[in-house]
């Protein structure tokens, strides 16, 4: 086979990807019929596909390229620690500088007495690793019945079997089923499920769902909580304002051990460095991946409480749990470097003071559209709820999520990448986009409203169900 590179054309990188590559989340059919983009560079928050096309990537990757692509001090880092010491592990009483400094530097980023880390590949990973930590806490607390954790419907937790499972997607469940232990309660999504009560009034009856289920299943058996901040794969679904702070005073109630899915919020999405300091949680465990090491290197973890660590550290047995990659050394130093450039570089504050009150603007406009119903932003994470009538909240009568994916088609073909989730359009963009690079992601995000709304008008998909 001659060497795949960037330099071929198009249509051969096509098929060498269809007869090899099996992607994620993807029907091998709706590829062979569409024919898969092939990315080729980045800079900043700019992407060039094999057409040349530059694309402005209105979702940092996978929500993880917070500090933008193409930083060199990134591949430095990695090249010097391939040099050094390019693996080893950390089991067997062993360690190594990598993750002994990156440790030591969350847990002095990191709220409260959250001072240690079990390092993972993935936020995936990482939930998985939560069930082990909660699960084996409460056994050695002389409490092993307490294996129960109660998330919620339509949050996102990762793919694994574990994680999988800690999610609330019905179609990740049915691809192979879930573990045993794991409850789900309503989510806080006010616009398709508050009907006509108050967004504080709905945040208090989805909070006090909480309440209800572990009353259900008996407090003796629930170990924990988990929950996203901010539901990302959901659809960036902002709470209620009530929501957090009534979820805390039952978890603390009722002794329940509170895990923070921090992955997509993490490392300055909300204009903090933790989105548990935007919205004032004070958890027991928060789960890292993406944006800890900017895409650059695959690497996440659990960020533990003096508590929790202290009490299964300090057992008599081992924690049997752990991965060959745990603080792998690449991905550690490459992680260390990309926490040095978000605290030098002063993006956090660029996002707080800069890019999140100009976009704000912009975004919130965008709720005129007569395609619009609901404008959501906190930090750089946004939505858009697409609705034909913004009074009733109403859904559309085409099936879900038939006009998100005609609005989305239009910004890819209008050179922007922005998700749907059904029919709510999503961004979170990298940390360090501009003004002016805002006015071009507002501009062809508008241009694609349009050209979707005057496709579904024109098809009579413009109706309510």
């Amino acid at each position: 086979m001659n060497k795949i590179t960037n330099h071929l054309p198009t249509a051969e990188l096509q098929a060498l990807d269809a007869a090899h590559h099996m992607h994620p989340f993807t029907s091998d059919g709706a590829l062979a019929k569409k024919g898969v983009r092939v990315i080729t560079s980045g800079q900043g928050v700019w992407l060039t596909d094999s057409e040349g096309s530059r694309i402005i990537d209105g979702m940092a990757g996978l929500w993880c390229v917070n500090v933008g692509y193409g930083r060199g001090e990134l591949a430095d880092a990695a090249a010097r620690q391939m040099r050094e010491l390019s693996y080893y592990n950390t089991f067997f009483m062993t360690t190594h500088v990598p993750a002994i400094a990156l440790a030591a530097k969350l847990a002095e980023l990191a709220p409260g007495d959250l001072n240690h880390v079990f390092f993972a590949s993935s936020g995936s990973e990482a939930n998985d690793t939560n069930i082990r930590l909660v699960r084996r806490y409460w056994d050695i607390k002389g409490q092993p019945e307490r294996r129960v954790i109660i998330a919620r419907k339509n949050g996102y937790h990762g793919s694994t079997m574990g994680g999988g499972s800690l999610g609330g997607m019905p179609y990740i469940h049915a691809a192979g089923g879930k573990i045993d232990g794991i409850e789900h309660i309503g989510q806080p999504h006010w616009w398709a499920e508050g009907g006509e009560m108050t967004p504080e009034d709905f945040g208090l009856l989805r909070a006090r769902e909480l309440e209800e289920k572990i009353l259900e299943v008996g407090a003796d058996k629930v170990a924990a909580f988990i929950g996203e901040p901010i539901q990302g794969a959901g659809g960036v679904i902002v709470p209620p304002s009530t929501y957090w702070p009534e979820i805390q005073r039952i978890c603390d109630k009722y002794g329940i051990l509170l895990i923070v899915d921090e992955v997509i919020t993490g490392f300055g999405r909300t204009g903090n460095w933790f989105a548990c300091e935007t919205f004032g949680i004070k958890p027991h465990i928060i789960t890292i991946a993406k944006g800890l090491s900017s895409g650059y290197q695959p690497i996440g973890g659990s960020i533990v409480c003096d508590e929790v660590a202290h009490v299964i550290g300090n057992a008599d047995d081992d924690f049997n749990h752990g991965y060959t990659y745990s603080g792998h050394p690449v991905a550690s130093a490459v992680a260390l470097e990309n926490l040095r450039i978000i605290e030098e570089d002063g993006i956090i504050d660029h996002v707080r003071d800069v890019a999140h009150p100009y976009l704000a603007e912009k975004w919130h406009k965008l709720g005129d559209h007569p395609m619009v119903g609901q404008t959501s932003l906190v930090g750089l994470m946004g939505s858009l709820q697409l609705t034909p009538n913004k009074a009733t909240r109403a859904k559309f009568a085409a099936k879900p999520g038939t006009i998100g994916f005609r609005t989305r088609e239009h910004c890819f073909r209008n050179n922007l990448i922005m998700r749907h989730v059904y029919d709510r359009m999503i961004i979170s963009p990298p940390l360090v986009i501009t003004t002016e690079e805002i006015d071009v992601l507002i501009d062809r995000a508008t241009r694609s409203l349009d050209a979707a709304y005057a496709e579904v008008r024109a098809e009579g998909l413009f109706t309510e169900a």
